[in-house]
């Protein structure tokens, strides 16, 4: 900004932001509303809760994990009974532990309240992340994050876990780097590392750009901040409560292949080498050969790919070889798939296999001991179809991302006359190195 331009004033610059705050409570209304019939008893009812739709971590992990009685982390309870969510969640389920323990004696009402309070927080933090979605997008693409406000299945998953908090703190990443902002956008990458362990992902993006383009201390000064704040927050229960700080790590080495993933299909078919190798082996194989896909990919491109793009391929690349795949995943990539590629077709086919996904799971459970209740759920047949559509439609989503990058002119994003509205020191960057240069 020159000496003689006038920053508007903040009230006129917040206005066209406001009808994006009203949508994005909405959703949060309406994922609140998804959820009470079970917020009135119907948690209680194991029958109930998968029939209405309605299932939450939220609540049955306040009784769960001792939230009532002790704090996380240090609680005296068995090593499976400790919380399984890195700091940044645990301090938040123990705040709000300590002020329901405060308000209600009983341990029913303090789990309702708790789970109240929870909602109040990721509310907020969906609003804070489709704000903050808006400012990347920039003017030009303004209306874009109403996907991620009210998108259907945004609004069934918003309240099944904590999720959302990670989702404002990346969005504020991504906003803090296009403004230039190295060392907050390494705080609020550290801080969302230590929330949700996906946006450890990004990391990988900002380097294959930074490897392009050359600009090398904007990268080394974020990748600081994030180490910093990452130790900050984590330190404290690594030197004072230990297993109780590992209990998250270790439970994401050792668990097994779990509902939602490619290879629960391959297992209960009994495929071979992919249904009988172990799953965490295959999984990092096969992450490590996408990764190196999109590495090609980036230093290929004839023109260097959005931040966003890439943002969302590699994130796309962890969940689809992932060994869980929860129906709240797909918070994490809304966002992203929204600002690589915003043409609502395919976002509105991946939406319906995300919905088919949400009701096909619970019934599923309702089909699985100790339940078996087979005249109410479905069975192995019916689930994989959701399985396979969420993988199937997130791969066309990739494939257009992909054309998007090979061939720059059908980026509907860069048609409108920008180069990377989150790039920050990428944006118009010159290339310093690229796969061509090396035949030169």
């Amino acid at each position: 900004m020159t000496s003689t331009e006038v920053r508007a004033p903040l009230v006129a610059r917040a206005i066209p932001y406001l009808p994006l705050g009203l949508f994005a409570a909405l959703g949060a209304s309406l994922a609140y509303i998804v959820r009470l019939p079970c917020r009135t008893g119907g948690w209680n009812d194991q029958i109930s809760t998968y029939t209405n739709f309605c299932y939450t971590d939220i609540y049955p992990l306040y009784f769960d994990r001792q939230l009532a009685t002790q704090n996380p982390y240090f609680a005296e309870v068995p090593f499976d009974k400790q919380v399984e969510y890195p700091v940044v969640l645990g301090e938040v389920m123990q705040a709000f532990s300590w002020i329901v323990r405060w308000l209600e004696p009983d341990q029913v009402a303090q789990a309702v309240r708790f789970y109240d309070l929870t909602v109040i927080l990721l509310g907020v933090s969906l609003v804070a992340g489709v704000l903050l979605m808006a400012a990347v997008a920039g003017p030009t693409r303004r209306w874009d994050p109403l996907w991620y406000a009210v998108a259907p299945a945004v609004v069934l998953a918003a309240y099944i876990n904590w999720d959302l908090i990670a989702g404002a703190l990346s969005m504020g990443m991504l906003l803090a780097w296009a403004r230039k902002r190295q060392v907050l956008a390494g705080v609020l990458l550290g801080l969302a590392i230590a929330t949700k362990f996906y946006p450890l992902m990004f990391v990988g993006a900002l380097f294959l750009l930074t490897w392009r383009t050359g600009r090398w201390r904007p990268f080394l000064v974020t990748m600081g901040s994030t180490a910093a704040a990452w130790l900050v927050v984590n330190l404290p229960f690594m030197v004072l409560a230990w297993d109780g700080w590992r209990r998250f790590y270790v439970f994401s080495q050792e668990r097994g292949v779990d509902w939602g993933s490619p290879w629960l299909f391959f297992q209960n078919k009994g495929w071979p080498v992919l249904g009988e190798a172990d799953v965490s082996t295959l999984g990092m194989a096969s992450l490590a050969v996408l990764c190196l896909g999109i590495a090609v990919l980036t230093l290929a491109a004839p023109r260097r790919p959005r931040l966003a793009q890439i943002c969302f391929l590699a994130l796309a690349a962890f969940m689809m070889t992932n060994k869980v795949w929860s129906p709240q995943f797909v918070l994490w990539l809304v966002p992203f798939a929204v600002l690589a590629r915003p043409n609502w077709k395919p976002l509105a086919l991946w939406q319906l296999a995300e919905v088919w996904y949400f009701v096909a799971i619970w019934l599923y459970l309702l089909a699985q001991p100790p339940l078996s209740r087979d005249d109410l759920g479905i069975g192995d047949d019916t689930y994989f179809t959701a399985v396979w559509g969420r993988v199937i439609t997130i791969g066309i989503m990739m494939a257009f991302v992909v054309r998007d990058i090979l061939r720059p002119d059908k980026d509907v994003v860069r048609q409108a006359g920008l180069d990377d509205q989150a790039g920050g020191v990428f944006a118009d960057a010159r290339d310093r190195f690229t796969l061509a240069s090396i035949t030169r």
